[in-house]
């Protein structure tokens, strides 16, 4: 199996298992992976979900390997085009890596070791936090090849590190170490190698430990809140907490029977 789920504490640990090509995605892989995180979403059983690749890389991007057998088999560019289409009203659309076009309630975590590259790294910029280990890298190694951004990679990064950054990274398709993508935004953490699943996990644990109704509600009103105005922006995060205050209200009585007192958490 190319793709290995296994939940354990609310948390859904999504495992890449293609390590003979440094974790590459396959058609099939890229189906595997689709599901893996439409399950995920729907599971009640889990929370938060840590996205990995086994073998020291997390995703070196499309398996070029597989486009190469594509272009033996005479598959034309319009019917590749085709099979990978989706539209704005599209239910859980498949992405060429996989889940890079769905919309999840829950944080998905990556922890990024060895190289995160080309679609790895859009997978990587699909999750809500990236944790890196110290001698892993991301960068747009996909440009050498003609191989365009199609997983997000051109929408997310500018958000996530600014415009001028992602330009840099985007014409130049250059390494990036974890010491600058710590600096510019890219990761979140950077852990010693080998460290950054166990330190995933660990974050997920803790996430998944909070109340997880207002906590999808502030993150869903993070992640809309782009490109809105200020007042269609605060209407939306006002809807989506009124919606939390029975649980906010629970709170509140665990808080004054002494819980969580002196920023304990």
């Amino acid at each position: 199996m190319s793709v290995e789920v296994e939940i354990k504490d609310r948390v859904a640990l999504v495992t890449l298992h293609r390590a003979g090509v440094r974790n590459a995605v396959d058609d099939a892989t890229a189906r595997a992976l689709h599901a893996a995180f439409v399950a995920f979403e729907h599971d009640p059983a889990a929370d938060v979900a840590v996205f990995h690749g086994a073998g020291g890389h997390f995703c070196a991007g499309w398996d070029l390997q597989s486009g190469a057998r594509l272009q033996a088999e005479g598959v034309s560019p319009d019917a590749l085009a085709q099979s990978l289409d989706f539209t704005a009203d599209a239910v859980e659309p498949p992405g060429p890596m996989g889940p890079s076009r769905l919309h999840l309630s829950k944080p998905v975590i990556a922890a990024v070791s060895g190289a995160a590259v080309a679609g790895g790294m859009e997978l990587a910029l699909w999750c809500d936090l990236r944790v890196m280990e110290e001698d892993a890298y991301f960068g747009v190694f996909c440009r050498r090849f003609g191989v365009p951004l199609i997983d997000g990679g051109t929408v997310r990064l500018p958000r996530l590190v600014g415009l001028s950054h992602a330009l840099d990274l985007i014409l130049t398709g250059r390494k990036v170490d974890a010491a600058e993508s710590l600096r510019i935004g890219l990761c979140n953490r950077v852990v010693p190698r080998g460290q950054a699943l166990a330190a995933a996990l660990a974050l997920a644990q803790e996430i998944a430990a909070f109340p997880q109704a207002t906590l999808r509600a502030d993150r869903a009103s993070a992640l809309a809140a782009e490109g809105l105005g200020m007042q269609e922006a605060l209407l939306r995060e006002w809807a989506g907490g009124r919606a939390c205050l029975a649980e906010a209200l629970r709170g509140a009585t665990r808080f004054a029977q002494g819980q969580g007192r002196h920023g304990e958490f």
